[in-house]
């Protein structure tokens, strides 16, 4: 393997964890392991995910546990290894908060020594095809990674960096990005990070990567169902041919994600590994326009769950405030952003209403509105825009129910 460039050994110095990060994170998993284990009957729980990996980024927390039922005393109970599991950590983490969260099929979080522990309940199979459920196959992608990524896992970390400053890392709805899963796999078909970028300029739309030539004489895009197949980015799942493993990609995030690839080839920098954060407020003068920005207090629960209810807010208020002339937009989980032309609208506008021969429906319309006309065929009406200005529109629009019911809290709302 090529060695890494001087900037890349300095970001990896910073995103790969420490040596004692690693003693503490594996000090926590072996005791909430041998806890567990201990009081498990016909399953084994074992470590998953990244950290069974060795591609975790250093200040994440969390950990992944697998807990696997044999198979052949399980396979027909699948649906209720959940609440199999339940009274179990509820006598063994009596003092821990736990959530149970929902998913493919349930499963549990808790801290324990600083760190999230999120517990998964599987069945213990060999090949996908045995699996009952998604999520029983979870083991066998820590499988594939440990034996394919030997030799690279230092650039599975600096593509998890990249990825994530860029805001194109989690497969959660509300960021529609590449899952660290898919990293994984990417990154071991390329070999290397540079590698891995490069290509990415390069992808299609609906390019199609099979590491396990899984469909070497066959075509993907016949072979797999229709539904599966509707991501810019198809990853074939290496333990699961029946898998997409990237169809949360958006073509937002595709997109997005080629452009800064080609930026960063051009003229690498260390600024491409960290999380830019934008002076709005600076921006807004920079460029001459107007700023809505909003901060929020998300509701509690999965993150995912939250994350599209938050996701919901900012096309609901995009959609709203459109007639202001949108010039830039920016959502990051709690901060809403807006760059507008217009400061004021004009105190009226015009709405197209009906043809005139659905002489029904322009009745209606009449009735809706008190001053209307024709023009083309149609009829029109002039009605009062509600509100105006700018800093009215905003704290109009932030009290709507749609708006508050998906919140916590509204923090701040600056208009300038």
């Amino acid at each position: 393997m090529k060695s890494l460039t001087p900037l890349l050994k300095k970001v990896l110095a910073e995103i790969k964890p420490s040596a004692q990060e690693q003693k503490e994170f594996s000090s926590a998993t072996a005791s909430f392991l041998k806890k567990l284990n201990a009081e498990l009957k016909d399953a084994k729980a074992t470590l998953g995910g990244s950290g069974a990996n060795g591609t975790w980024l250093s200040g994440n927390h969390d950990a992944d546990i697998f807990v696997a039922y044999d198979y052949k005393q399980y396979a027909e109970k699948s649906s209720a290894l959940s609440d199999i599991l339940e009274p179990i950590l509820n006598k063994l983490f009596p003092k821990q908060k736990k959530q149970r969260l929902h998913g493919s099929r349930d499963y549990f979080q808790l801290q324990y020594e600083n760190f999230t522990f999120e517990v998964i309940p599987i069945l213990q199979i060999k090949k996908a095809e045995e699996a009952k459920n998604i999520t029983d196959v979870s083991v066998l992608h820590s499988i594939w990674v440990n034996k394919e990524a030997k030799s690279i896992k230092e650039e599975i970390l600096l593509a998890k960096q990249f990825c994530k400053a860029q805001l194109c890392y989690g497969a959660e709805s509300h960021i529609g990005g590449l899952s660290g899963h898919v990293i994984e796999i990417l990154l071991v078909n390329y070999s290397s990070f540079d590698k891995f970028l490069k290509a990415a300029i390069r992808w299609g739309l609906q390019e199609v990567i099979d590491p396990e030539d899984h469909y070497k004489n066959r075509d993907v895009m016949f072979a797999l169902n229709k539904s599966k197949l509707q991501s810019p980015l198809i990853v074939i799942d290496p333990v699961d041919k029946n898998r997409n493993a990237a169809a949360a990609f958006t073509e937002e995030k595709f997109y997005h994600l080629k452009e800064v690839a080609r930026e960063y080839l051009k003229k690498p920098s260390e600024a491409f590994f960290k999380k830019k954060k934008i002076d709005w407020e600076e921006e807004a003068k920079k460029k001459k326009l107007n700023l809505v920005l909003l901060e929020l207090e998300p509701l509690e629960g999965k993150r995912d769950v939250v994350g599209v209810k938050l996701g919901k807010i900012f096309d609901f208020l995009k959609k709203k405030i459109a007639s202001f002339q949108i010039k830039q937009t920016h959502w990051d989980w709690d901060t809403i952003a807006f760059l507008l032309e217009k400061r004021e609208l004009p105190a009226e506008e015009v709405r197209q209403g009906p043809p005139l021969e659905l002489t029904e429906h322009v009745k209606q319309f009449k009735k809706m509105h008190k001053e209307t006309f024709v023009k083309d065929g149609k009829v029109w009406a002039k009605v009062a825009v509600k509100h105006p200005r700018l800093e009215d529109f905003v704290k109009a629009v932030m009290k709507e129910k749609y708006v508050l019911e998906k919140v916590k809290k509204v923090k701040k709302v600056k208009v300038e």
